[in-house]
């Protein structure tokens, strides 16, 4: 059993390590190296999209990824009606995998609000979802706000760590099939919104006891970060977070995750919600058959990103 002193002194020590904590560089991907340390996904789209995900060579050939201006580009096929295997698009994953850390990632645009899109900047672990996945952007077809969720195996209840007031709660159990989610409240940290105030960062931290997002418009970005010297205490309330709760620890349930970024389509989730969606069932019944009909609807689903950053924590 143990002593009440000892809970005390245990979180005394921890907050001690809170307050003392600064963050070194550790990894930097940008237009020089993120092709080289990310690769490109050509498997079947594990949540059952209208999607084919392409080779880098292919990729690279059709003008679906590489660098544009300097930032790292990562689009879909606008061009093709009736594509037979699924729309032509990307997703990346890191070579690299990371157990706690604070990753800053720097987007000019991500995919527009469009029915049947389905975006998503995440981590995951091996053998999903023992190790664990954070979603930290993620929309499907008309959403304007980001949904920020986690998903565990074994029973594991999240409890809510002080987010903005505009931030509601979906759901607090991780491990169903629709994971422990808050839903924003700001409609310009997603789709048409978010570029058109130029996009700007989202930063998430990860440490034993707690897992937070922020999102910070093009024009508000604080200046430790552009500085390279983050401070994630002086940054306010995040858009989301997560703290352990007492059927789950976030040290525990979340591991060795690799960094992704995708655009698939319809799948279990886009498509499961199409009928529920006005504006995108006034197209017809069918989510594959509005992607595979409308390939110009689909110029604007694309990811342009400046750099994403890894920082580690320093204790002093």
């Amino acid at each position: 059993m143990v002593r009440p002193t000892t809970l005390t002194a245990v979180a005394a020590t921890l907050l001690a390590q809170v307050t003392r904590a600064t963050y070194g560089l550790d990894t930097v991907y940008d237009a020089s190296n993120f092709f080289q340390e990310f690769n490109h996904f050509n498997q079947p789209d594990p949540t059952q999209g209208f999607v084919e995900y392409v080779d880098q060579p292919t990729a690279q050939a059709a003008g679906l990824s590489g660098i544009r201006n300097g930032t790292i580009y990562m689009g879909v096929d606008s061009t093709t009606h009736n594509p037979p295997n699924g729309r032509r698009s990307i997703r990346v994953e890191s070579q690299k995998t990371f157990t706690k850390g604070l990753f800053i990632a720097d987007i000019a645009h991500m995919p527009s609000n469009a029915c049947g899109v389905w975006p998503a900047f995440w981590m995951y672990g091996p053998n999903w979802p023992t190790s664990g996945e954070i979603d930290i952007i993620e929309g499907v077809n008309t959403q304007t706000k980001n949904s920020i969720t986690l998903h565990t195996q074994n029973k594991c209840q999240m409890s809510g760590f002080s987010a903005l007031a505009s931030t509601f709660v979906v759901s607090e159990e991780c491990n169903t099939v629709t994971g422990c989610g808050q839903q924003t409240g700001d409609n310009q940290n997603y789709g048409d919104g978010f570029n058109a105030i130029g996009g700007g960062v989202y930063a998430m931290e990860w440490t034993d006891w707690r897992i937070s997002i922020w999102y910070f418009p093009r024009s508000k970005i604080p200046n430790d970060i552009i500085s390279g010297s983050p401070q994630p205490l002086t940054w306010g309330e995040p858009s989301g977070s997560f703290s352990s709760g007492q059927t789950c620890d976030i040290e525990s349930a979340f591991r060795d995750h690799k960094i992704v970024f995708d655009t698939t389509f319809c799948g279990v989730w886009a498509g499961e919600v199409w009928a529920s969606n006005s504006e995108c069932s006034a197209h017809g019944p069918s989510c594959k058959d509005y992607v595979a009909a409308n390939p110009q609807d689909f110029a604007e689903a694309f990811w342009s990103i400046n750099s994403l950053k890894v920082y580690k924590a320093q204790f002093l």
